[in-house]
C-alpha cells in the first residue's frame, strides 16, 4: 500500500522496478504475440493479405509534422513488416507502465498513423482476424491497468496533475490505475444547476463541448461544419432515433447533436443532462477498437472537433440513453414532454462503456426515475466522448448565464498538447458522406 500523504491522497512508493514491468508484459503477452504470427503465416482470415495491403496504403509523414512533435508522435509505417508491428505492441506494453499526463495519446496516434486517410488501413483494422487481434490487445491493456503494479502510474499522474485539480477528488481505493482513472468527485464540486427547472440542460461531465450539427436528417451533411451523422446508426436502430431526426408532424429535419469531448486528464464519469425518466438504454453496442482514419485530426488548433465526420463514431464501441424529460414554455409553464439522448462512445483504446446497473438493459416499456446529475456510467482509459441528442427547436444554442464559467486560464503545457497541434491541416480533414 501506499503512504498517506499531507492532503489525504494516496501516495504510492514506485516500488515495483521496471524489469518486474518488463517480465508482466513478456508472459501477458507471449500468447497474442504467437498468435499474431501466426495468424500472418497462415494468413487466417485474410489477415496476411489485409495487413500487407494496408501497409501498401500508408500515407508518408504530413509536411505540416516537424520537429521535436513529429520524433513524439509519428510512426513509419511505410514497409513495415509484422515483426514491425509485434515490436511495437511490446514497446506499447512496457510505455504504459510510464506514460504521462500528458502522454496519454501518444501511442495511439504512432498507431493511427496506419490508416492515416488509408481505406485498406482502416479495413484491417474494423473487420476480421485485424479488429480480432486489436480487441485481444485492448483486453491486454485494461488487465494491466488492473494490475497492481499500475499503482505506481496513479503517484506519477497525481503529481502532474497537482494539488489544485486533485482538491476535486475524493480519495479512494487507488491501487491500480484503471480504479485512480475512473475517481469520484468530492460531494458539491460540481453542483448541479438550476436542479428544480427542467428546462436547464447540464454537461454531462467535464468536457469540451462543441456543436456538432443541426437540423438532424437520416443522412445529414452540414454545410460551414462539413460534418454528417448517421443518428438511426449512432443509436443502433432505436425507436427513439426519429425523434431527433424529424419534427413532431414527421417532416424530416430534426433536431441537434452536441459533442462532448472527455480530455485524459478530467473526470470521467458521465451524468443525466436532464430529470425524467430513462426509457431506453444499452452500453453493450459493439464496435471497432480502433480505426478512426483521420485520429490525429480530432484535436486541432484549440477547436477540438470542429469539422470533424461525427459519423465515425457510429462505428465505434458506445450505448446510449434515452431520457423522457417535461417540457417548459418561455413563462415557465408545462408544454408537455419530449426526449434528450445521451450517447457515451468509447473510441481508440475503450474496450467498454459502463453503465450502472440500473441503466445497463432499460427496455421500451420500462421506466427508471432519473434527476439532473445523477450518475449514469463512467469510461476507463482511454479516448471517449459523450454525443448530446435534442428533439427539433429544443436546443437552438449554447446559452451561458453572466458568472457561469465558460472555459479556463489554462496551463500552456496542457493547451499546447491538447488543443494547439497545429501541424494539422485543415484541408484534410473527412467533409463528404
Amino acid at each position: 500500500m501506499g503512504a498517506a500523504a499531507p492532503d489525504g491522497f494516496l501516495r504510492t512508493e514506485g516500488r515495483v522496478s521496471m524489469g518486474r514491468d518488463e517480465k508482466w508484459c513478456d508472459s501477458h503477452l507471449k500468447k497474442f504475440i504467437s498468435d499474431v504470427q501466426d495468424w500472418y503465416d497462415q494468413n487466417k482470415n485474410g489477415f496476411q493479405t489485409d495487413f500487407d495491403v494496408a501497409i501498401k496504403g500508408v500515407k508518408p509523414c504530413p509536411p505540416e509534422l516537424q520537429g521535436a512533435q513529429k520524433e513524439k508522435v509519428w510512426k513509419d509505417w511505410q514497409q513495415a513488416t509484422i515483426k514491425t508491428l509485434i515490436d511495437f505492441f511490446k514497446e506499447w506494453c512496457q510505455w504504459g507502465w510510464g506514460q504521462g499526463v500528458h502522454e496519454g495519446l501518444d501511442y495511439i496516434e504512432k498507431f493511427s498513423w496506419i490508416n492515416y486517410h488509408n481505406d485498406a488501413g482502416t479495413d484491417f483494422m474494423i473487420k476480421g482476424q485485424g479488429a480480432v487481434m486489436l480487441a485481444e490487445f485492448t483486453k491486454l491493456q485494461g488487465e494491466q491497468m488492473d494490475d497492481e503494479r499500475s499503482e505506481k502510474l496513479v503517484q506519477q499522474w497525481i503529481e502532474e496533475l497537482g494539488p489544485k485539480t486533485m482538491a476535486d477528488y475524493r480519495p479512494g481505493d487507488w491501487s491500480t490505475y484503471n480504479k485512480f482513472f475512473i475517481r469520484e468527485l468530492k460531494p458539491g464540486v460540481r453542483p448541479i444547476a438550476a436542479p428544480l427547472d427542467p428546462s436547464v440542460v447540464v454537461a454531462p461531465t467535464d468536457c469540451v463541448i462543441n456543436m456538432v450539427v443541426d437540423e438532424l436528417t437520416d443522412e445529414t451533411l452540414i454545410p460551414v461544419k462539413t460534418v454528417a451523422m448517421n443518428v438511426h446508426t449512432l443509436l443502433h436502430g432505436s425507436r427513439y432515433a426519429k425523434h431527433f431526426t424529424h419534427d413532431r408532424d414527421g417532416n424530416p429535419g430534426g433536431g441537434t447533436a452536441v459533442s462532448c469531448i472527455l480530455m485524459p486528464d478530467t473526470y470521467h464519469r458521465y451524468h443525466a443532462p436532464v430529470g425524467g425518466e430513462v426509457v431506453e438504454a444499452r452500453d453493450d453496442i459493439a464496435g471497432a477498437y480502433y480505426g478512426m482514419q483521420n485520429f490525429p485530426d480530432l484535436v486541432n488548433n484549440g477547436n477540438v472537433g470542429y469539422g470533424y465526420d461525427y459519423k465515425a463514431f457510429s462505428d465505434f464501441r458506445r450505448g446510449y440513453v434515452i431520457f423522457k424529460t417535461p417540457y417548459l414554455d418561455h413563462t415557465g409553464k408545462p408544454d408537455g414532454e419530449g426526449y434528450v439522448g445521451l450517447v457515451p462512445v468509447g473510441l481508440n483504446s475503450i474496450g467498454s462503456v459502463q453503465f450502472l446497473d440500473k441503466f445497463k438493459n432499460v427496455k421500451h416499456g420500462q421506466t427508471v426515475a432519473v434527476e439532473k446529475g445523477d450518475e449514469i456510467g463512467c469510461f476507463q482509459y482511454g479516448g471517449s466522448l459523450n454525443i448530446l441528442l435534442f428533439e427539433k427547436g429544443r436546443f437552438p444554442a449554447l446559452q451561458l448565464l453572466m458568472g457561469q464559467r465558460i472555459g479556463v486560464l489554462d496551463d500552456p503545457v496542457r493547451s499546447k498538447k491538447y488543443f494547439s497541434r497545429s501541424y494539422r491541416a485543415r484541408s484534410s480533414r473527412t467533409s463528404t458522406l
